[in-house]
């Protein structure tokens, strides 16, 4: 097990100055508990998500290594469709009211992927859009902006030899100039609307 770094995070959010690369491992460090576990390259814990409450996947929390919340992400319903909404805390309170991005499953007629739009600024009055697809094999995805460049990369984490973990260790990579907490709480998303947290 990685010993904790002890130096805290940077505010609620981080973006990157290059190209960074974290493990994601689908297992909460909460015995019994669902969730994921995030690491940075160097093997501290950078985020983690721990759902204690099993039963009920409705309201999830991504935190920092302190355990300091940064979204909450809530299940919602409209009368066609479910979607998940994710709000941004502060060191004071969370709001509620102005959910930073929205993650909705786009119907879509290629069997071989799976699309998912987000929509990010939804208290403003032109939102950007984001896009996650993934493959048939739903451990690995893109996330695109609007004009398809990558943002970030998410697929099965393989040994250096060439071996894969596995289906709960990942390997997300992320690109410069990029708002790290947002992005992984897209993936969060994207990973309950997939059942794997």
């Amino acid at each position: 097990m990685a010993k904790v770094h002890p130096q805290a995070l940077h505010g609620s959010t981080s973006f990157t100055s290059k190209q960074e690369t974290f493990t994601i491992w689908m297992k909460s460090l909460v015995l019994n508990g669902k969730g994921c576990t995030v690491f940075d390259s160097d093997g501290q814990i950078v985020y983690r998500v721990d759902n204690y409450n099993c039963k009920s996947r409705d309201e999830v929390y991504l935190m920092d290594r302190k355990g300091g919340v940064l979204f909450t992400i809530l299940r919602k319903q409209s009368k066609l469709s479910r979607f998940w909404e994710g709000y941004r805390s502060t060191a004071s309170e969370k709001n509620q009211n102005e959910p930073s991005f929205r993650v909705r499953k786009t119907c879509r007629t290629c069997i071989r992927a799976s699309a998912y739009q987000v929509v990010l600024g939804l208290d403003k009055s032109q939102p950007y859009c984001l896009e996650i697809e993934s493959s048939t094999c739903k451990s690995s995805c893109n996330i695109s902006d609007q004009f398809g460049e990558l943002v970030a990369e998410l697929k099965r984490k393989k040994s250096t030899c060439g071996v894969d973990f596995g289906d709960d260790v990942l390997t997300m990579v992320v690109e410069p100039n990029i708002d790290l907490s947002l992005i992984m709480g897209l993936v969060v998303a994207y990973s309950l609307i997939n059942c794997k947290i």
